[in-house]
């Protein structure tokens, strides 16, 4: 028996399972983590927490996550309640409910690519179409293509990334303002690196407010180096959430996972302490690829995307023979290396050296 033997659906039939590489390597830069691990004072809290939950396990947990929630809103700011907040496991799952409210068969989602490669196929996992919007050379969005676009294709629901994965650039407000002014559907702005953003780089959070068909997701697992915990998050009018409720499985959220979140936004200080510390190696990558004569894609996010590499493919074995891996996102001539630590950039910056010195001796 094969998969292809099993009576799956037609669009599945010739599809790959996402993921990146998981390989035992010395220093890890392929999938976005945050480097630092969790600190001590925040791993004592989540433990406390959890072991107060332990006893408890033989009860459901609160199938509406209530007090995480009301943190979670508390975190995000701009006068958002309770009620404008929803959490799930990690942003997919979120994404994932999204589409089943919004999207589904005979209905369009429209995206922007190269973006976060989980958009069309949570589409596809929905019976959602997919369509691709325009990106410029520079891998920017401007709000008059996006706006032709949304009016070429009318799509139910429109994804905006930013800042943006795998390139790293973020969108301006005018983007979200011309996608919202000619869309009728839903227009979600995933916004899973925000807390690494330049200074002064909007969030579109601020337009909350403005359109009821608004939807802002966001995550615990980049900057509050969560991504083992699982743990997303949107915020939208009070009625997208209740849409959510109607396509959510019940008691989804663990009374662990909403136990250690809860206590790790008590900690918010501690943990986006690392934030600045990524971001200054972030901006390192960039200057020292720049000064090796790289294209480097101007980045708001924890990682950069860069060029000029003839076969990307060739050059990511050759540093990741070197002990670094990092990733290929399958865009010509482009690898994206996540910023970790500064000894993570030496390394990283070690294997490029070697890798292009073998390149330029083949």
């Amino acid at each position: 028996m094969r998969l292809a033997d099993l009576p799956i659906r037609d669009e599945l039939r010739g599809k790959e399972p996402y993921g990146a590489p998981q390989l035992d390597v010395p220093v890890a830069l392929n999938t976005n983590e945050n480097s630092y691990p969790v600190p001590g004072p925040v791993v004592d809290a989540i433990v406390a927490a959890v072991r107060a939950e332990a006893s408890g396990l033989n009860r459901y947990p609160d199938r509406e996550a209530t007090a995480l929630r009301e943190d979670l809103a508390g975190y995000l700011g701009h006068g958002l309640t309770v009620h404008d907040v929803w959490a799930a496991n990690g942003s997919n799952e979120v994404l994932q409910e999204l589409l089943q409210a919004f999207g589904g068969p005979g209905r369009t989602a429209l995206g922007f690519t190269p973006a976060y490669s989980m958009h069309p196929i949570l589409a596809l996992g929905t019976g959602t179409a997919w369509v691709d919007g325009r990106r410029n050379d520079d891998f920017s969005v401007d709000a008059e293509s996006a706006a032709a676009d949304v009016r070429k294709h009318d799509p139910d629901v429109v994804f905006l990334c930013s800042p943006n994965n795998p390139t790293g650039t973020a969108l301006g407000l005018d983007v979200v303002d011309a996608v919202l002014a000619e869309s009728r559907g839903m227009v979600i702005v995933d916004e899973a690196y925000a807390e690494f953003a330049r200074a002064g780089t909007p969030s579109a959070l601020t337009r909350l407010g403005a359109d009821h068909r608004l939807v802002v997701t966001r995550t615990m697992s980049k900057a509050f180096a969560l991504a083992g915990a699982r743990l997303g998050y949107l915020a939208a009018h009070p009625a997208v959430v209740d849409a959510i409720q109607l396509v959510r499985l019940p008691y989804h959220l663990s009374s662990l996972t909403q136990a250690a979140a809860r206590a790790a936004l008590a900690h918010t200080g501690v943990l986006l302490a690392t934030v600045e510390a990524i971001k200054e190696q972030r901006d390192r990558i960039v200057a020292e690829l720049g000064v090796r004569g790289l294209p480097v894609v101007p980045s708001d996010a924890n990682f950069v995307l860069f060029g000029g590499l003839g076969d990307q493919r060739a050059v990511w074995q050759r540093i990741l023979d070197h002990g670094v891996l990092i990733r290929d996102v399958g865009l010509t001539g482009y690898l994206r290396v996540t910023a970790g630590t500064p000894a993570e950039t030496d390394a990283f910056l070690a294997a490029l050296d070697a890798a292009l010195d073998e390149k330029g001796q083949q």
